[in-house]
């Protein structure tokens, strides 16, 4: 076999059609990498591969259709069928010497992110499964090319079944979501089935995406041995054509064939009965795919039966989204999934809206009602300028689903209001959807226009207040917090007088720093000493974000009396000893100190409880940072933030832990590189190595034939 796969190899490379194979790959690879990876700065090259795999199609089967084809042709297969070797190693021989002319472009971009490591957080783990699963794709196509050059002499033939093949498992998954939207009964259901056998891609996606799942590496791995002993077996045929044991090897072969197709299925169905646990690895840096602690004791602790129906065919379903519903499967008998076709039972929604949900939506059902989660809020969007197009940003599948299931199962559903009238910093929709995922029911509220804040009102909200509050205001919330309410305060730094609004601090014997905290520790500031990553305390509210970074820029000192008797103070957030408040703001980037400037260390934020009437007390929380509960600070620290915001308002809410989970942003930020290296990069990429191995196959060539 060894001087097989020997004499192979160095027939890819004495010719021209090993080198055209590596210039063409090599140069698709360079154009996608310089695109996504140098000038775009993704920071993984799953986007690469992806791009580059419809090349498949067209350059295997240039690099396979001689192989067995041209041989059988010349008459010089025989050499080989008559050498003391089992037709096994034959096959295998050549076979392995396609692979490593295969590996040799997948070594050269798997080199790549040893490079772009440096220029930022990238996902490295991500950019390996993508790798396996782009090589494991290639292999089972070289397989199926070999194949084809097996069955016939002519390595036009040869190619054109290779290119059908390929093209046919490209498509596959399209071709199974038409017919499935199309067609209805058993007779399209099971259709769908047996054709998603087919779908080479999209095990690779699913390895590109972040979840490195064994059953993909399997799926390749068993159809790629089949693939090779079917083309052993039509050698084999063709080797004793003329013995008279035709008629037994037909038949060996065929049960030979039926046997393998048979431990294929096998292992690939069985592997779908071992739990997600054993075969599915998340490999995201930020663990998209991975449920958090909170869902899983929550979906744990439940006592009653959740019903969980997916509206779409299981054969057109979002894979990320049921690796998600899956897991949650898993961890409860109470939980039943669901899969219902829109096309086989339209009405099934009517039950329980009146709005037709979107494809891939949710009705989650259970002892307490039902509720609708759209297939739209399961992923965010954001508006790319440069391009003037939505993109996915973020996956909040988990997030819903929690939420959901919380609904359903908790009576309760307290009411927050937002206190407007004051130039107050409005919340964006991200931090708001936090809110509808705690099952939180929120409305603004203008004090001019109410007698007194509702007495239900489980708290209130005060977001950064620029102008100051009148004192009929102040009475209105210090009324309601003497009968229990609780409220989240977050001044802000206005250079105006603010006294009314301070009094409702000053209720809670709170005061504010004068000035703005400059941090002097670099290891607790984000790029500017303005741009604060306090020390997290541990407490109740912060258990969720233990362990992680909260960003808090542009915030102030609180101070308060720790010796008052009715009044207990939590401090969660807290600055460094080096830190100083700088009285003197200016518009320039100074952060020396001054004279008159206040040493910290300085808490930023605050939880208090103060006894009102006899068994009830008043709660708040004060995060003395304007721009905390922001998308754009949340980004810097991805969703740790947001976890601060709801676990915030579960505290306030009296629940004991929070089920809220925030999205989960796909990106971890993006690489930097300057021109120079971009336009280095890619002269390299696309033009030189590229060229380089044209210029070595055509001298190469010639030399073979003397001219």
């Amino acid at each position: 076999m060894k001087a097989i796969y020997k004499r192979e190899l160095k027939a890819f490379f004495h010719s021209f059609v090993g080198w055209l194979f590596l210039a063409v790959t090599l140069f698709m690879m360079g154009i996608y990498f310089t695109v996504y990876n140098m000038m775009s700065g993704y920071p993984t090259i799953s986007y690469v591969l992806q791009s580059i795999a419809f090349l498949f199609i067209i350059s295997l089967p240039i690099l396979t259709m001689r192989v067995m084809a041209e041989e059988r042709k010349y008459k010089t297969d025989q050499l080989i069928l008559t050498a003391p070797v089992t037709v096994g190693k034959v096959v295998l021989g050549k076979y392995l010497a396609l692979v490593t002319v295969l590996a040799v472009p997948t070594v050269m971009i798997g080199l790549t992110p040893l490079v772009l490591m440096q220029a930022g957080d990238f996902q490295i783990g991500i950019s390996y499964a993508s790798l396996a699963g782009f090589f494991l794709y290639g292999c089972l196509g070289l397989a199926i090319g070999l194949l084809c050059s097996s069955l016939t002499e002519s390595v036009v033939i040869a190619a054109v079944l290779s290119v059908a093949a390929l093209f046919l498992g490209y498509i596959m998954a399209g071709l199974c979501s038409i017919i499935s939207g199309s067609g209805t009964g058993l007779f399209a259901e099971y259709l769908t089935k047996i054709l998603y056998c087919f779908d080479m891609v999209g095990r690779f996606d699913s390895l590109s995406n972040g979840y490195f799942q064994v059953e993909s590496v399997a799926y390749y791995l068993t159809l790629t041995a089949f693939v090779l002993f079917c083309t052993a077996q039509s050698i084999q045929k063709r080797r004793y054509s003329v013995s008279g044991r035709g008629i037994r090897l037909g038949a060996y072969s065929t049960l030979g064939i039926l046997f393998m197709a048979a431990v294929t299925a096998v292992v690939n169905l069985g592997l779908n009965y071992v739990p997600d646990r054993y075969t599915s690895f998340d490999v995201t840096a930020n663990k998209l795919y991975t449920l958090t602690d909170d869902t899983k004791t929550m979906v744990r602790n439940l006592t009653e039966d959740v019903a969980i129906y997916v509206l779409a065919d299981e054969t057109a379903k979002d894979e990320d989204l049921d690796k998600t519903l899956q897991q949650i499967k898993g961890l409860s008998g109470h939980i039943r999934l669901e899969y219902v076709n829109p096309v086989s039972n339209p009405k099934f929604y009517y039950s329980y809206t009146e709005e037709e949900p979107s494809n891939n939506s949710l009705i989650v059902e259970g002892p307490k009602g039902s509720t609708v989660v759209d297939y739209n809020d399961i992923y965010q969007f954001e508006m790319n300028y440069s391009t003037y197009q939505y993109t996915v940003t973020g996956y909040d599948g988990e997030g819903q689903i929690a939420s959901a299931v919380a609904k359903v199962t908790v009576e309760e559903t307290p009411k927050f209001y937002f206190i407007t009238g004051h130039d107050e910093l409005a919340y964006e929709e991200a931090f708001l959807n936090m809110l509808d995922k705690e099952n939180i029911a929120y409305e603004y509220l203008s004090l001019y226009s109410v007698d007194e804040i509702p007495p239900e009102a489980q708290g209130i909200i005060l977001n950064a207040p620029t102008g100051d509050y009148s004192e009929d205001d102040v009475d209105k919330i210090l009324q309601y917090l003497e009968q229990g309410g609780n409220a989240l305060i977050v001044p802000t730094w206005t250079g105006s007088d603010m006294k009314n609004f301070e009094q409702i601090l000053d209720y809670y014997g709170v005061s504010l720093v004068e000035g703005m905290i400059v941090e002097g520790d670099r290891d607790h500031y984000y790029q500017t000493p303005y741009w604060l990553l306090p020390f997290v305390e541990e407490d109740s509210i912060t258990e969720r974000v233990l362990g992680g970074a909260v960003f808090a820029p542009f915030s102030r000192g609180l101070l308060y009396d720790e010796e008052a008797e009715d009044i207990l103070y939590k401090p969660f957030l807290t600055t460094s000893g080096n830190a100083f408040s700088k009285r003197e703001l200016s518009d320039g980037e100074d952060y020396s100190r001054a004279e008159d400037d206040i040493d910290g260390p300085f808490v930023i934020g605050l939880g208090v409880e103060k006894a009102v009437l006899e068994g009830y007390g008043s709660k708040a929380v004060i995060v003395a940072s304007e721009q905390i509960f922001t998308s754009a600070a949340d980004k810097i620290v991805p969703g740790y933030n947001m976890k601060l915001f709801g676990s915030i308002i579960s505290s306030l809410a009296d629940r004991d832990s929070s089920v809220s989970i925030p999205v989960k942003y796909f990106d971890i930020g993006y690489l930097a590189f300057n021109a120079r290296a971009v336009y280095i990069t890619g002269f390299v990429s696309i033009i030189v190595m590229p060229l380089g191995c044209l210029v070595i196959g055509l001298i190469i060539w010639l030399k073979r034939r003397r001219l």
